[in-house]
């Protein structure tokens, strides 16, 4: 996979995320961290999301009563929940994007230099 053919590629819901990704290609060379900043909070997002539809399909605890107030401290303990995932190794989701979008800079770097 290369990198444009990412920068057509669209991820429904998430248009911050796909021009995040876009400036991730276009700058792998200048900076890596900052690829595999957004990488990770890619990742963190899809795990998020994972994380929210995984919850959807169990009831609901009738201990601790429900109610709006634990539906939201639910959701954010989830995002939490996906972002130390992301940045401990996660799913490898963030090593692969990582590696491919460096790679296809690294690629285009030396056909440039060959002409």
């Amino acid at each position: 996979m290369e990198i444009n053919s990412l920068s057509g590629a669209g991820i429904a819901g998430a248009p911050q995320q796909n021009q995040a990704l876009k400036s991730a290609g276009r700058a792998a060379d200048k900076d890596p961290a900052a690829v595999r900043k957004v990488t990770q909070e890619f990742e963190a997002m899809f795990l998020g999301m994972m994380l929210k539809s995984m919850r959807d399909t169990v009831g609901k605890d009738k201990m601790t009563g429900g109610g709006r107030g634990e539906e939201t401290f639910q959701s954010l303990l989830d995002q939490e929940y996906a972002a130390t995932a992301a940045k401990s190794g996660g799913v490898g989701l963030a090593r692969s994007l990582e590696q491919e979008l460096t790679r296809g800079n690294q690629a285009g770097k030396v056909i440039k230099h060959e002409n």
